[in-house]
């Protein structure tokens, strides 16, 4: 059964008597919906660690500061990434679903990370955190026969995104002086750049998985635009 009213009868229901803005999203659309809006995301959500790092890494520890990164992902993401859920009442949803997912996903990564460190504690950690979600957002959306294509797309994307920004970064990091409109950075504005600049790609990467992922998950709503009759009473949560 799905959580949240997100099985594919409400789903379809919703979308074909809420107006334009309800209606079901293409994949290429979803896919470029989820990366530039988790991009955005993801530039706020690398701040704690970009500019606070020291602060945050002093009183909560490093676990605690990768914490306060994941709920700024958590607290921003609806506005830009409900409309992945079709039909009305999505941005509830997306806040109702969400926080699970990214917050497992959080878990995970942080828990690989701090175990293992380096690329293989990377690999894990996002091996782990995209299984987990992928799991999760099956499930809410009753659609457990994606599992493991949503896992691979999750994973890959991230993957990509990840490592990639690692690269950037390093390169920014070891570059001699960077300099805006003729000005060059001080050192300390040049190094939070960098790191700003990963979370760019991050966000780019693992927010076009999640294009793709609530996409695939909504497959068999799509299918019943149309022909859906109103759903009967169910609860929301079972």
């Amino acid at each position: 059964m799905a959580w949240f009213q997100l099985h594919a009868q409400s789903l379809a229901h919703r979308a074909q008597n809420g107006g334009p803005t309800s209606a079901p999203l293409s994949l290429s659309v979803s896919i470029v919906l989820g990366s530039i809006g988790f991009c955005l995301v993801s530039i706020a959500g690398f701040i704690p660690w970009a500019i606070f790092g020291r602060e945050l890494g002093r009183s909560l520890g490093e676990a605690g500061m990768y914490a306060v990164c994941a709920l700024v992902f958590i607290a921003l993401a609806g506005p830009f990434l409900h409309r992945l859920i079709m039909g009305g009442g999505s941005l509830l949803r997306f806040y109702q679903l969400f926080p699970i997912a990214f917050g497992a996903y959080s878990i995970a990564w942080i828990a690989g990370w701090m175990a293992l460190r380096g690329h293989p504690g990377s690999l894990v950690g996002l091996l782990a955190g995209t299984a987990l979600m992928g799991w999760i957002l099956t499930r809410a959306f009753d659609a457990q026969d994606a599992l493991w294509p949503i896992v691979a797309a999750l994973f890959l994307s991230n993957a990509a995104g990840y490592f990639i920004g690692g690269w950037v970064e390093a390169g920014l990091m070891k570059a001699r002086e960077l300099s805006f409109f003729g000005n060059p950075l001080p050192r300390r504005s040049q190094m939070r750049f960098a790191m700003l600049a990963w979370g760019v790609f991050y966000g780019l990467g693992l927010g076009a998985g999640l294009g793709y992922a609530f996409h695939r998950c909504q497959r068999a709503a799509r299918s019943l635009i149309g022909q859906t009759p109103p759903p009967t009473s169910q609860s929301s949560v079972s």
